[in-house]
């Protein structure tokens, strides 16, 4: 079996992480998994953890932490270069828990540990998402989702204010917080050959199926098609997406006549007026942002990785990403 690096975010799951470390320890001990491990001291610290374990030989990455400590997993292992050789294993501890669910991973943490002793490599894919930030143009990786617009104000608001309540309770008090200054904007959406100018809330490109602790987006989302599906929510009333909100849980959503989905392998976003950008969760920049094709190949995982856009592997508990540009 290869030996582990397990990159462990004490602060994901609103801190709970911490106090359920040593556990998860003994379940990866009493399961034969060999390891290592390191805890984050910041943010973007397990993305600097994962290009080290790459550097020193690691084959396989093991995240302990939530969507967002994935998402700064697999961007250190896809900057590091590790698309083919390393894989990616996942042990959810977070808030949200909507990637294991998509990829199939138990939420339980000792199932998961379990997983890792007989990984069985699976196929994901990952997007890529190129913003503006302090007015420079970057890019990263996503495992799940990116999203612009009322979705990004959202994460703003739960990842500052409300994150502590847990899942559920943290997105709807950030809905409700950022409907009261949100504002629609005019964009020009690109999606592969297609040009179109709307007026909408949000635009959100999603490579799984769930987000926001438990909502269905992009029901009929694949992470193994190489396509994104793209949910725009055109002008809307405040009061309209209010009651709205309850559909996207069962995914039934997609028939409100203000809903869009579409499905592209390039997506691009315009606006005059500012717009937030998100991804996996993440605060990133602002508008334009872009997603374009063939950006993060193909990946193979191991019960808990992902990618959009191409694929790459991981592990059987904890699925691996790779990724492919």
């Amino acid at each position: 079996m290869l030996r582990a690096r397990v990159i462990v975010n004490p602060a994901a799951g609103a801190g709970t992480t911490a106090k359920r470390w040593l556990q998860v320890k003994k379940s990866l001990e009493n399961s034969g998994v060999r390891f290592d491990h390191d805890f984050t001291e910041a943010p973007g610290h397990a993305t600097e953890l994962a290009k080290s374990a790459v550097e020193r030989g690691y084959g396989l990455v093991v995240s302990v932490g939530g969507d967002g400590t994935v998402h700064e997993i697999v961007n250190g292992l896809y900057t590091a270069g590790s698309n083919e050789d390393v894989m990616l294993g996942i042990i959810s501890t977070g808030t949200g828990k909507d990637y294991i669910k998509t990829v199939g991973i138990p939420r339980c943490c000792e199932e998961a540990c379990q997983r890792l002793c007989n990984p069985q490599k699976m196929v994901v894919d990952l997007g890529t998402v190129e913003y503006m930030n302090n007015g420079q143009m970057e890019k990263r990786i996503f495992v799940n989702f990116a999203g612009l617009g009322l979705d990004a104000e959202i994460v703003k608001a739960t990842t500052r204010r409300f994150k502590a309540l847990g899942s559920m309770p943290s997105y709807l008090m950030g809905v409700f917080g950022s409907l009261v200054m949100h504002k629609n904007k005019d964009v020009e959406i690109s999606l592969d050959s297609n040009v179109e100018k709307r007026r909408v809330d949000e635009v959100l490109v999603s490579n799984g199926k769930y987000g926001g602790g438990g909502m269905m987006p992009a029901p009929d989302a694949d992470l193994r098609d190489g396509i994104l599906d793209v949910l725009i929510i055109n002008a809307a009333s405040k009061i309209e997406l209010i009651r709205a909100l309850p559909r996207i849980y069962k995914g039934t959503h997609v028939t409100h006549p203000k809903v869009s989905l579409k499905r592209a392998r390039m997506v691009e976003v315009q606006s005059a007026q500012g717009m937030l950008v998100q991804a996996d969760g993440e605060l990133l920049g602002e508008a334009p942002a872009r997603s374009p094709p063939g950006c993060a190949p193909r990946s193979g995982s191991r019960p808990g990785s992902g990618r959009s856009g191409r694929r790459r592997s991981s592990p059987d508990i904890a699925p691996s990403i790779e990724t492919r540009p």
